[in-house]
């Protein structure tokens, strides 16, 4: 039990927060991954380039520079625009929203390219297969390309995760009580910033143990029924 001269229940407090900050970005990220999927593979130019853009401009700023720009940057931009209409109004986000939310908006232009070649994985006899013997496309999309997109995906997925749980350290600049802001404010109490820091990568350590063991169970959920050559 990590005690830290009776600061370890800090760290416990943040990791719990990391994981919920982690769990709730994973969804968006799966959700806008979803979706810009579909836009990529949409017949529709505007829906290609909308996806096309979001991915490249998501991939290539730092994930920091776009946690400080919605944050801070963000509200100050709505505030000065209110006011050239004399509205006097102050905007204030929440740290654990704003960090779900940014998080996971950066993290689903990754997810939208896992989907991408999960759905692109799948056989398109498939599809055919499914249209021959009546069914919609809905009804082909649910019931046959889902299920088996699924089995590719995972791995991708869980590669995000893992990268993303790391990632959740970086809302520790916007005040939010995570796993490293916890274990910085740990360290300058009790003079230990190297047991401290090494507490937090133990524990970042054991999420990722943990995680790997779920993702495993998952992938073999996923693949049942399918013969290994």
């Amino acid at each position: 039990m990590i005690n830290l001269q009776g600061y370890g229940w800090l760290l416990w407090e943040g990791a719990w927060q990391t994981v919920l900050v982690g769990i709730g970005s994973m969804v968006i990220a799966m959700l806008l991954g979803l979706l810009g999927a579909w836009g990529k593979l949409s017949r529709s130019k505007m829906a290609r380039g909308i996806t096309e853009t979001y991915t490249t401009i998501i991939r290539g700023v730092p994930e920091l520079v776009i946690i400080l720009l919605v944050y801070y940057g963000v509200p100050t931009l709505i505030q000065d625009f209110l006011s050239t209409s004399r509205v006097d109004i102050v905007i204030d986000f929440n740290p654990f929203s704003a960090g779900i939310a940014t998080i996971g908006f950066i993290y689903g232009a990754f997810a939208t390219e896992v989907f991408r070649g999960s759905f692109m994985a799948v056989p398109k006899g498939q599809m055919e297969a499914a249209k021959a013997v009546g069914m919609s496309r809905i009804q082909a999309f649910h019931r046959v390309l889902m299920p088996q997109m699924w089995r590719f995906a995972l791995p991708g997925l869980g590669n995000v995760w893992m990268v993303l749980i790391k990632a959740t350290a970086l809302v520790s600049v916007i005040q939010l009580p995570e796993l490293m802001r916890n274990a910085d404010i740990a360290s300058r109490a009790t003079k230990l910033p190297f047991t401290c820091y090494f507490a937090a990568s133990l524990i970042y350590l054991g999420i990722t143990v943990i995680s790997i063991l779920v993702q495993q169970k998952a992938e073999k959920w996923a693949n049942r029924g399918i013969r290994r050559a």
